[in-house]
This record gives structure tokens, C-alpha cells and sequence, in this order.
């Protein structure tokens, strides 16, 4: 217990010298006292004077202490017995503690600012306090001291080498047997449970239990930093080289913490290049170097290869029988084990690839599929986890406690004390029942259990690298049913920090909704761009493409102008559908096999909880369609303000019928209202602006009537024409750059009212009811100007010659005819939006009391009766609003 406590506060004060060391060397986050010109001068003071600085102190009794205390626990311990087989948790701890404090003493030599910082800290310690720690001196000297860690930490780790060389060298039955090929594993059928079925139901279990899914990166990390501290053991024993040798022949870099490695080729020729009589460990480094370049990576990956079938298999056989997971429980801790051994090299390696002619060997875009498996796996644990304890309970109490009990039987000198020990194990053991089980009781098997709480089911390594292995694998299409496991994996990233460094946990938790958007937004993108292939094909079969089609014919009929030789013949539509062989893949088909893979990754999980916050996938996805449909329907009304070119009505609305239908196929791949979804953007669509503040079509098309239509028409260039109850050009010069009867005939304006709905007919009659206000005001200030010469026409109305001397008098009399052409207008455009909305409605009330009339039938006649019926609802109720509110002038003029 005290070793554990030791290690904790250890691993805690490592922790947050790593969170200084990242916070200093990243210039976005480096603290401002470092960059404030005010403070340069004091800087550069105490980095030259360190530690002799006038005002000295520092809060630094508590690192001192355990630095202290773990010397003390150094020293206790070398009479103790280490070995990794007998006394695992104790030598466990034991290499940890040692490993973790000089890692801490290596990044401190790494942070180039702590002596500012401690200088600081001393400089207000001091001013607040009125005198200087007086620990500070000590930490000072130890800041230089260890300006070259490794070789004092060597001297100073000498007279422990007997015990620290003990504890590595126990590793000699275990990380051999470990550290296998691919070859060796298939030929082993290494966690194969169809491999012996005789022997399925067995339970798997061996002498040395928790060495099975100990950490191999833990165990290299402990026997090269070990050895590098306790470096005499080398040249005199051979077991010690033959292990150093096993472990640098293993990889180019080990981990110091999280995404901090050690070039441990590199350092241990250094270091080793320092010391007298070590010159023979010089070639043996690089010897394993050249072994790693040249063959480390291609064995790694056939390792992952392996692991990705071994798996699958291993979760198809215990998805049909959990029941397997009692005796077969350590057959899953060790396939998690080896995965995570095999994802952290890839990750050490992946931002270091060495100079090599297989980089590829350092890059794997299936590991996404192993993420899945991996997670796949931790959820069957979860899932059955009453099997794995009903099975284990019985296995304690009905077969270890009978075999512990001949043990002692069998035993012919045994002192009271420790016999009584036993026999209350025994006693204990065969207490447990089911009962107690099934009653929720908890077990309190500390003594028992093989190291449980120390299985890593998370993985620990850096934003950056886990950013590019999800980046590798959403390129394979055939890995992107697999993505979902890279946010699920980060609900597990709580348990790499720690309680007394929050700061962390900002960074850390946006990971896993950075992934889900990536995800979303690839998905949406594979979902709109099938949609517009959609369109595209649906815009051919328009109306205002049959006169080309029937002319051909008619042509061809009549034998007239045949086309020329070289011409191509344009294509009909449906010919895309036609392939003479199956084989051949389009770019429809490629998209939807996309979309196939990326919705069968949000069937993952339902849901997952990330520091606290439940996090949905699928909503992920709906935000992202949400935000894209509405960008692409305003895209597709192709408005340019400058040139006041705008899409027909008529063309919008078919576009997006062809895409809602297009939409609502995505319900088959997965769980996704899309009725919820086209409900919120259309009705987004009928308001100025949508829930993101970007314009709507509600916008543009009320900008473009009034901007375009209506004020070309106030300018006499367009006229209204009551026959055709429609805005029609008038013959000129110069073209027009549209035609007004394609907007303003009875289809354009009904598919207006279909598009924006009474809320954005609405907007549109308040624009222009305010235009309106605005030429009456201009009317009021032309009558208020004339007013004197009005009161005399009213007196001499029957007089002619007077009434023609007074017309002369009358100023802007021109201007009143214009703007009264202008009200009438804008009058006769708000009756014919009006007519169109009512028609719109009489369609929606003839679907709903006739039950003859089918809805295929009616979108004959009239089309996107979905759309209308998605805000029916709350649009309808506004009719009569809209239609009350009668205007200040009579309808017509």
C-alpha cells in the first residue's frame, strides 16, 4: 500500500510537469508572464542567476518530500524479493515507480523555462511572505544537477542496480514468450477458441495470469530505462544484454508519456559513448537499429493483420455463446492486451518514421476496423458481465477453495498463525454463493483477484496521432463503417487524466465531437451529392425539355435535316440506367456504397457518454444535413444581386421534390427522421433568415419581385396583363435578361407559395405593403406642395381656362401618375401571390376531403404535396390572417 500511494503521487507530480512542459513549448498556449515585454528583464535575470537570485522561493516542500521519501522506499526495498511471476503487483510498482521518476527528472531537463518559473514563483513567494522557502535552494541545485539527467540518474540509481536488475531479469519468462511474430501466432492459433473444441468450455488460466495482458510497451519501457540507470549488469551478466538486446531490437521509440517519446537507439549511444569500458555496447545498438529499420515495421503490420481476423473471429464465436466468456474471460484481456500493444507502437512510430523504403509499413487505414473490434469486445464484457462473475464466484468457491484446502492439508509444518490465515481463506472462499450475488452484494477480493482493476481497456496516446490514424482510415471506403469507434474510444479518455490537472479535460473532451463532425460531414456530403446526381437526372424529364425531344422525332419522321456525321446524338433520358455489364461501376454506385459503409458506422452505438455529456451520433448527422440542405437550397435559387438573375420557382420547387424523395431513401441505411429534417429547413425557409442567421429563399425571392420584377415594371419595361393574369415584357431595344410571364404566371406564383408558405407570402406582402406606405408618403408631400394651387382648381372646376392656367402651376404633376402606376403594381402582384396561396390550400383541402383522389394523382397536378403537407399545420392557420389584412387602397386601380 505505501508502494501504491508512493507511485500515485509520483505519476500526479508527472502528470502536471507534463502539462507545463506542453503549456510552455506550444507558443498558442504559452503563458503570458513569458511573453509581456515587463516581465523580460526579471526573466532573463533569473535564468542567469539561477538559483542564486536575490529574492528566492518556492512552494516546492511537497516535491522534495516524495523525491525523499521515494530514495527511502529505494533503499527499503533492496532486500525484498522481486520477481514479475511470484510478486506481480510488487515488482509492477516497483519498475513503475522507477521508470515514472526518471521520466519526471528527463522532462524537467526538457522545460527550458523552469527556472523562470520556479523564479517567479520564488520572486512572489518572497513579496507575500516576507522570506524565501527555504527548500528552494535545494530545488535549484537539483534543477542544475540534472541539467544531465541520465548520467546522474545513473550515479545516483548505482547501489540499487542488485535489486533493479532482479526485478528486470524476472521478465525473462515472461516478455520473450510476449514478444512474438504474426507466423508464431498463427501457427499457435494464438486466441482461437475453435482451434481445440474439445477444450472450449475449459477454463483458460496459467501460473502467471496478469503477465498474460501485462502492457508490452510497459514491459520495454521498464528494460531499457532500466538498464540505461543500472548500465554495470550489461557487461557482466548475459541475460541482462540478451534482454536489452530483445527489447531494442523491438522499436525506434518508447514512450515517456503520452505523445512524449525517448529515441532510445539514439540516447542509449550516447549515453553509453559517455562511459568508460562500454565501447563493445555501441555496435550491439546499432546492430538493432538496422534490425528495426529494416524489418520492424513489416512485422508490426502483419501483427495487426492477425490481430483484426483473430479478433473478429473471437467476437463472432462469443456473440452466439457468452456464455464462453467465464472460462474464456483471459482469452479477451489478452486480445485487448495485444491490440493495445500493437495500436500504441503504431502510434510511437506513425510522427517518426524513420528513413525506410516501406514508409507505408507505418501507416494503416484499417485501423479503424480494429478500433471496432477492440470496443466490440469491451461492450460484450459490459454487456455479460453477470456471466463473468456467476461463472468465477462458482469457480472460487466450488474448486480453488477445495484445492487451497488440500494445499494446506497437505502441508506438514505449518505455524498456528499462518494456518489460521489459510482456514479463514478457505472458510471465505466457500462462503460465497450466489446468492450473495444476486442480492447486488459486492466481493471484496483484493487478495484473490488477478490484477482486474489494471486491465487498460483505453487507450492513451496523443490528439494529433489518433487525428491521423482516423484521417488514413476515413480515406478506405471499405474501413468507414468502422469511424464510429474513434469517438466511442474517447468516452475512455477520462481515465488518462488526472483529478489535480482539470485543465486538461477541455481539449480532451472536443476530440470526440471533432470525430463525430468529420464523420457527419462526410456523410452529408456523400448524401447531397447523390441528391444532386438525383436532380440532375429529374431535371431532364422537365417539360422544358420536350420541345427538343419532339422536334428530333418529328424531324426524324419527316426526314428533314438529318445531323451530321460526327454529331453526337444527345442521350435520352433513362440511358444511364442501362449497362451491359454489371461490373462496370458509375459514380452513383461508388456514392451509395460510401453512404452504405458511413451509415453502418453510426449503428455502432446508440449512444455514449464522454466526461459526463451524452453524446448522440445520429444527431450529429441531422445538425450537419440540417445546416448543408439549407445551405444547398439557397445555392440552388441561384441569385446574383448585381445582374438580378434568379431560378424559376417552378425549377426550385422540382429540384427540391427531387431531393426530399433522394432524402427520405436515406432512412433505409439508418435511423434518421428525415420527416423531422425537411419539416425544419422548409420551415426555415419560409422565415428571413434560418436558425444560423444566413438568408433564406424567402429573402432572395422578395428581394428579386421587388428589386427585379416590380421595379422594372414601375419603369414600364414590364406590364401587367389581366388576360393572361400574369407580368408579361414590353418590346424594346434592349433584351430583357428574363422573361416575367416564367415568374409571375399562375404556376411560377403557386410554386412560390408553395416554396416560402404563408409565413414568407407574409414577409413578402409586408415589403411590399411597405413600399406602398413609402409612395403615399411621397403622394402626400406632392399634395402638401401643391395645396394652394388644389383649393383654387376645387373652387374653378367648372371653369376651363382658369383650371388650364392653374394646371400650369402644379409642380411634379408627373410624378404622381408615375407612382400611382407604381401602387397599382405592387397591388395587382399582392392579389395574384394572394390567388396562388388559396389555390395552393383548395389543392391541400381537396387531398384531405376527397378519398378518391390518391397522392400520387395529385402530384401529377399538382407537385411537392410532401413538402406542403410538412408545414401544413402551422401554415394554414395564417390564411386567415394574412387575408385580413385588407389594404389602406382599393385592389384595383
Amino acid at each position: 500500500m505505501f508502494l501504491d500511494g508512493l507511485a500515485f503521487w509520483v505519476f500526479m507530480l508527472y502528470i502536471y510537469v507534463i502539462y507545463l512542459f506542453q503549456l510552455c513549448t506550444d507558443p498558442k498556449r504559452r503563458p503570458p508572464y513569458f511573453t509581456d515585454k515587463s516581465m523580460e528583464s526579471a526573466t532573463k535575470y533569473i535564468n542567469r542567476k539561477f538559483p542564486n537570485v536575490d529574492i528566492r522561493g518556492i512552494h516546492c516542500l511537497s516535491v522534495c518530500f516524495i523525491l525523499n521519501l521515494f530514495l527511502i522506499c529505494i533503499y527499503l526495498f533492496t532486500q525484498c524479493y522481486f520477481n514479475i511471476g511470484v510478486n506481480f503487483d510488487f515488482t509492477k510498482n516497483y519498475l513503475d515507480l522507477i521508470v515514472t521518476y526518471a521520466s519526471v527528472i528527463y522532462m524537467l531537463s526538457r522545460m527550458d523555462d523552469k527556472k523562470a518559473i520556479v523564479g517567479m514563483y520564488n520572486c512572489a513567494y518572497e513579496f507575500s511572505n516576507g522570506n524565501s522557502d527555504p527548500s528552494f535552494p535545494r530545488l535549484g541545485q537539483m534543477f542544475i544537477e540534472y541539467d544531465h539527467p541520465w548520467k546522474k540518474l545513473s550515479e545516483e540509481f548505482g547501489p540499487h542496480t542488485k535489486s533493479v536488475t532482479e526485478a528486470l531479469l524476472s521478465l525473462l519468462m515472461v516478455y520473450p514468450r510476449r514478444n512474438l511474430s504474426a507466423d508464431q501466432w498463427r501457427n499457435a492459433q494464438l486466441l482461437s477458441l475453435l482451434a481445440s473444441p474439445a477444450a472450449m468450455l475449459s477454463p483458460a488460466c496459467c501460473d502467471t495470469m496478469a503477465c498474460e495482458y501485462l502492457s508490452l510497451e510497459a514491459m520495454e519501457r521498464w528494460i531499457l530505462i532500466g538498464f540505461l540507470l543500472c548500465h554495470s549488469s550489461l557487461n557482466t551478466n548475459a541475460n541482462s544484454q540478451n534482454l536489452w538486446k530483445m527489447a531494442l531490437r523491438n522499436g525506434l521509440y518508447i514512450t515517456v508519456i503520452r505523445d512524449e517519446v525517448l529515441n532510445i537507439h539514439k540516447l542509449s549511444e550516447d549515453f553509453f559513448d559517455s562511459l568508460k569500458g562500454y565501447s563493445k555496447r555501441i555496435p550491439d545498438i546499432k546492430e538493432c537499429k538496422e534490425y528495426v529499420i529494416t524489418n520492424c515495421g513489416a512485422v508490426r503490420r502483419e501483427k495487426r493483420n492477425f490481430l483484426r481476423n483473430a479478433l473478429k473471429e473471437l467476437i463472432k464465436v462469443l456473440e452466439d455463446e457468452p456464455a464462453l466468456l467465464g472460462p474464456k474471460a483471459l482469452f479477451v484481456f489478452m486480445a485487448l492486451s495485444f491490440s493495445r500493444d500493437e495500436v500504441l507502437w503504431l502510434v510511437r512510430h506513425a510522427e517518426n518514421i524513420p528513413k525506410t523504403k516501406t514508409p507505408e509499413d507505418y501507416a494503416d487505414s484499417q485501423m479503424a476496423e480494429l478500433f471496432y473490434y477492440m470496443e466490440k469486445l469491451r461492450t460484450l464484457l459490459a454487456q455479460h458481465r453477470y456471466v463473468i462473475q456467476r461463472y468465477h464466484l462458482q469457480y472460487l468457491s466450488q474448486y480453488d477453495a477445495l484445492v487451497l484446502n488440500d494445499i494446506i492439508q497437505g502441508m506438514y509444518v505449518c505455524p498456528e498463525e499462518e494456518s489460521v490465515l489459510m482456514s479463514s481463506f478457505v472458510s471465505t472462499l466457500s462462503a460465497m454463493s450466489l446468492k450473495h450475488l444476486d442480492a447486488g452484494e459486492e466481493f471484496d477480493l483484493k487478495p484473490f483477484r488477478l490484477d482486474w482493476l489494471r486491465l487498460q481497456v483505453w487507450l492513451n496516446f496523443h490528439t494529433r496521432v489518433f487525428e491521423k490514424l482516423f484521417s488514413q482510415s476515413s480515406e478506405d471506403v471499405s474501413m468507414q463503417r468502422y469511424l464510429t469507434a474513434f469517438p466511442v474510444i474517447c468516452s475512455h479518455f477520462s481515465q488518462c487524466l488526472h483529478p489535480l490537472c482539470p485543465e486538461e479535460v477541455s481539449t480532451v473532451s472536443l476530440m470526440s465531437v471533432n470525430f463525430l463532425e468529420e464523420i457527419s460531414r462526410q456523410t452529408c456530403m456523400v448524401v447531397l451529392e447523390i441528391c444532386a446526381e438525383q436532380c440532375n437526372l429529374h431535371e431532364k424529364l422537365l417539360p422544358k425539355h420536350s420541345a427538343e425531344t419532339i422536334s428530333t422525332a418529328r424531324n426524324k419522321k419527316l426526314k428533314k435535316s438529318l445531323p451530321k456525321k460526327g454529331d453526337v446524338p444527345k442521350e435520352k433520358p433513362g440511358t444511364e440506367s442501362l449497362r451491359k455489364d454489371r461490373v462496370i461501376v458509375t459514380n452513383l454506385d461508388k456514392m451509395h456504397q460510401a453512404l452504405t459503409e458511413l451509415c453502418a458506422s453510426y449503428s455502432i452505438c446508440a449512444d455514449f457518454t464522454v466526461f459526463q455529456h451524452i453524446i448522440v451520433p445520429a444527431e450529429f448527422l441531422f445538425s450537419q444535413l440540417e445546416i448543408r440542405l439549407n445551405k444547398v437550397i439557397v445555392q440552388m435559387a441561384n441569385y446574383n444581386q448585381s445582374t438580378h438573375e434568379i431560378a424559376r420557382p417552378s425549377d426550385l420547387l422540382a429540384g427540391i421534390q427531387a431531393y426530399v424523395t433522394s432524402l427520405h431513401s436515406l432512412s433505409c441505411y439508418t435511423n434518421i427522421d428525415v420527416t423531422r429534417l425537411v419539416k425544419s429547413v422548409l420551415l426555415q425557409q419560409t422565415q428571413p433568415l434560418d436558425s444560423y442567421g444566413a438568408q433564406t429563399i424567402t429573402t432572395l425571392y422578395t428581394n428579386w419581385f421587388l428589386e427585379g420584377l416590380l421595379r422594372q415594371a414601375s419603369s414600364a419595361l414590364i406590364v401587367h396583363c389581366p388576360t393572361k393574369q400574369c407580368f408579361v415584357n414590353q418590346n424594346t431595344e434592349n433584351e430583357q435578361s428574363f422573361h416575367a410571364e416564367e415568374y409571375s404566371d399562375i404556376c411560377g406564383l403557386r410554386s412560390l407559395a408553395e416554396l416560402i408558405g404563408p409565413f414568407g407570402l407574409k414577409f413578402l406582402n409586408e415589403n411590399l405593403m411597405w413600399h406602398i406606405i413609402s409612395q403615399v408618403g411621397e403622394l402626400k408631400k406632392l399634395v402638401s406642395d401643391n395645396m394652394d394651387v388644389l383649393v383654387q382648381m376645387r373652387a374653378n372646376y367648372d371653369n376651363p381656362e382658369a383650371m388650364s392656367d392653374l394646371q400650369k402651376k402644379l409642380t411634379g404633376s408627373e410624378n404622381v401618375l408615375k407612382r400611382m402606376t407604381i401602387v397599382g403594381v405592387i397591388l395587382s402582384f399582392r392579389s395574384m401571390i394572394q390567388d396562388a396561396l388559396e389555390e395552393v390550400n383548395v389543392s391541400i383541402y381537396i387531398v384531405e376531403q376527397s378519398p378518391f383522389l390518391s397522392q400520387d394523382m395529385l402530384e401529377m397536378c399538382f407537385p411537392y404535396v410532401l413538402l406542403r403537407n410538412s408545414y401544413r399545420e402551422r401554415h394554414v392557420p395564417l390564411m386567415t390572417l394574412l387575408k385580413s389584412q385588407t389594404p389602406p387602397f382599393p385592389a384595383k386601380v
